[in-house]
């Protein structure tokens, strides 16, 4: 078994990415969201790690105690052309007030949108394929030359990712880091509150949980957070984050083990 203490440094980059998660996971235990956050950005990965935001419901503190560590973090942003126009505005009114100076905007790119979606209505049909055009091939380019990235991913928000651990690994062997994976809403909004940061402006609607505008809706009371995405569909998670090189089902998760996914 690989101790903990010794997964640190140069050691991080000659190891396999799921001793380095499951080592990195035990010695978080107890640390807050913030001690996680300051180890990986000058200790563990400098100047190798990004942070993957989506400037969704509960995006703000993350992105806030990353801007008090250092505010040149380079954050990665999929605009998939189909956003709501509030998020938009909520992305860049967000990273004005924090002082953000690295924000990266990440597009699809036009020969693949021409290529497999030139009407725009894949979503429709195609859902996966539509997310591996609009945000996975654009994050894995984006994310070439990083070792790890910063995820806003919590246990609260649905059953497949009740298991989730302060470090994980991707399918491409780089490490992600959920600092926030044992907070629950009220913490969030606390945070939020304490630090007078924005709410987007569709929280107010019912929308706990935001992505697509054609693939998200509101959510009821009592529903899970993240059951307005995809409503009416087997799919729960947008296939960033994967297992096994598949994408989640939350069907599956019995068969599949401990699952991962994006905020």
């Amino acid at each position: 078994m690989t101790d903990p203490n010794s997964v640190k440094g140069d050691k991080l980059v000659s190891l396999p990415a799921p001793t380095v998660a499951r080592a990195l996971s035990r010695l978080a235990e107890g640390s807050t969201p913030q001690q996680i956050l300051q180890t990986a950005l000058t200790r563990d990965f400098p100047g190798r790690i990004a942070l993957v935001s989506s400037f969704g419901a509960e995006s703000a503190p993350l992105l806030h105690m990353v801007s008090q560590i250092d505010k040149s973090t380079p954050v990665l942003f999929l605009e998939t052309g189909m956003l709501f126009p509030a998020t938009l505005s909520y992305q860049q009114d967000l990273s004005e007030a924090l002082g953000l100076t690295n924000v990266r905007v990440i597009r699809p790119a036009r020969e693949d949108l021409l290529e497999a979606d030139p009407k725009g209505d894949l979503h429709r049909e195609d859902p996966d394929s539509c997310c591996a055009i609009r945000k996975t091939l654009p994050l894995n380019r984006a994310l070439e030359g990083f070792s790890a990235w910063i995820t806003g991913r919590k246990r609260y928000q649905s059953s497949s990712r009740a298991e989730l651990e302060f470090f994980d690994a991707d399918a491409d062997g780089r490490i992600k880091v959920n600092p926030l994976a044992m907070w629950d809403a009220h913490q969030i909004r606390a945070y939020m509150e304490e630090h007078q940061l924005p709410l987007h402006p569709m929280v107010s609607e019912n929308f706990p949980s935001i992505g697509c505008a054609p693939c998200t809706t509101p959510v009821a009371p009592g529903e899970d957070p993240r059951a307005g995405r995809w409503r009416g569909r087997e799919k729960v998670e947008c296939g960033i984050h994967i297992v096994d090189g598949k994408v989640v089902r939350e069907q599956k998760r019995e068969h599949e083990g401990v699952v991962a996914s994006f905020m």
